[in-house]
C-alpha cells in the first residue's frame, strides 16, 4: 500500500514538480557547507575528495542495474519511491560520526539512494511530459529552485547557529524528500491511452545504440564538462573561503548559479528547438572553458557574480540538450537504462575530478581551474566530432 500513488488531486506534472523541488534540497545544503564542515573536523582536501568520490564510484556499479530494474518494473515510480525512503532513513547515522572513516561510510550510504534514482526520475519525467505534451524543463527547473533555496539558507543558518546545524538540516531535508516521494504519480501510460507526443523511436536494444560514435561522443563530451562542475561543487566553497569570502556570501554566490540554471530551464521551451540538441551541448562546453579560465585567477566577488550567472549556459543547456538527445534516439523500453548509462559516464568523470582535483588543489590551489578548462575543451572536441560524423536536423 505504501507504494500506491496518491489520489489524483494534483496533476502528474505538479506532483513530479513537488518531488523535484525537494530532491535537490539536501545537495543544495551540502555544496555550501559540506567541504567546510569536513575541513573543520581536520579532514584534508585529499580526504574530502575521497568522501565526495567514493559514493559516486559505488553508484557507478548500481546505476545500470537500477535503470534496468526500473525499465522492467510495471512503473518507474516504484524504484524512485523505494530509493527516496531509504535515502530518508540512512542520513540519521551522520549524527553519530565525527572522524574520517565514519563520515566516509555514512556519507556514502546517504548518497547511494539519491544517486541511483536520479536518472530513473529524469527518464520517467521526460517520457511523461512527452506523452502529455507538457514541458520537462519547467518541472526540472523546480529542482534547481529547491537546490538554490538551500544554497542561500544554509549559509545564513550556519552563520546564525554555527556549524552544528549542518547535519540536522541535511537529515531533515532527506526525510522531507522521502515523504514527498509517496505522492508521486504513475509515469507509464496505460495501455491504449492516446497521446499528443511526437512519434517515438521504435523499441530497440541499448547495446546497438551506444556503439555508434555519433551517439556516445556527445554524452561523453558533456560528461567531461559535468565533471568540471563537480570540481566547483566539491571544492568551490572551500577555495572561496580561503580567498576570505564568508559563508553568508558563499551561499548566495552558489545560489546565483542555481538561479541562472533554473531560469534557463524555465526558458528552454521557448528556444530549445531553435538549435539541435548537440549544438546546445557544444555551446555549454565552449562557455565552460571560458568560465574556468576566469575562475583560475581568483577573481573578486563582483566578477564571481558574473561567472556564476553563466551556469545556466555551462550546465543547464548541456544537461537538457543531453536529456532531449537521449529521448530523441531511444525508445521507452530502454529509457531509464540509457539515462542511467549517461549518468554513469558523468559519474566516472566526477570520480576522476573529485580525486584528481583534491590532490591538485593541495599543490596549486585556485590554478586547478585551468585543468578544468582543459578538460572542458576536450569535451567540446568530442561533441564537435559527433556533429562531423553525422549531420543533424533536430538532434
Amino acid at each position: 500500500m505504501l507504494l500506491t500513488p496518491a489520489p489524483a488531486r494534483l496533476t502528474p506534472e505538479q506532483r513530479t514538480t513537488a518531488f523535484y523541488f525537494t530532491y535537490f534540497m539536501g545537495p543544495g545544503a551540502a555544496v555550501v557547507f559540506l567541504p567546510i564542515w569536513l575541513s573543520e573536523k581536520g579532514i584534508s582536501t585529499e580526504q574530502i575528495g575521497l568522501i565526495n568520490a567514493v559514493p559516486v564510484l559505488i553508484i557507478l556499479l548500481l546505476n545500470l542495474v537500477v535503470g534496468r530494474v526500473a525499465d522492467k518494473a510495471s512503473d518507474w515510480r516504484q524504484v524512485i519511491v523505494i530509493g527516496a525512503l531509504i535515502g530518508g532513513i540512512v542520513p540519521i547515522g551522520l549524527l553519530f560520526v565525527n572522524e574520517f572513516w565514519g563520515i566516509l561510510l555514512f556519507w556514502t550510504l546517504c548518497s547511494l539512494p539519491g544517486g541511483a534514482i536520479g536518472p530513473v526520475l529524469d527518464a520517467a519525467a521526460m517520457r511523461m511530459t512527452r506523452r502529455n505534451g507538457s514541458d520537462f524543463g519547467t518541472i526540472r527547473a523546480w529542482g534547481t529552485l529547491g537546490y538554490m533555496l538551500f544554497n542561500v539558507l544554509t549559509g545564513f543558518l550556519v552563520v546564525w547557529f554555527g556549524s552544528a546545524i549542518f547535519v540536522p538540516l541535511f537529515v531533515g531535508l532527506a526525510l522531507l524528500r522521502a515523504g514527498v516521494a509517496l505522492q508521486l504519480p504513475a509515469f507509464r501510460a496505460p495501455l491504449g491511452q492516446p497521446t499528443i507526443a511526437a512519434t517515438l523511436p521504435a523499441a530497440g536494444k541499448l547495446a546497438e545504440i551506444i556503439v555508434q560514435p555519433w551517439f556516445f561522443l556527445p554524452l561523453v563530451g558533456f560528461s567531461m564538462v559535468f565533471g568540471t562542475h563537480i570540481f566547483l561543487n566539491g571544492f568551490g566553497a572551500l577555495l572561496w573561503k580561503e580567498q576570505g569570502i564568508s559563508e553568508d556570501v558563499i551561499g548566495p554566490l552558489i545560489a546565483l548559479g542555481s538561479a541562472s540554471e533554473a531560469g534557463m530551464m524555465f526558458l528552454w521551451r521557448r528556444f530549445g528547438g531553435r538549435l539541435s540538441a548537440r549544438h546546445m551541448i557544444l555551446i555549454s562546453a565552449g562557455v565552460s572553458v571560458l568560465r574556468w579560465i576566469a575562475m583560475a585567477f581568483a577573481p573578486p566577488v563582483p566578477v564571481l557574480v558574473a561567472l556564476q550567472l553563466t551556469h545556466g549556459i555551462t550546465f543547464a543547456i548541456g544537461y537538457l540538450g543531453c536529456v532531449h538527445f537521449i529521448a530523441n534516439w531511444t525508445s521507452e523500453d530502454i529509457a531509464a537504462e540509457t539515462q542511467s548509462l549517461f549518468t554513469v559516464a558523468q559519474q566516472v568523470m566526477s570520480v576522476i575530478a573529485l580525486i584528481g582535483f583534491g590532490w591538485v588543489i593541495g599543490l596549486v590551489g585556485n590554478q586547478a581551474y585551468l585543468i578544468a578548462a582543459l578538460v572542458a575543451l576536450v569535451g567540446a572536441i568530442c561533441i564537435w566530432g559527433s556533429l562531423q560524423l553525422q549531420s543533424t536536423r533536430d538532434s
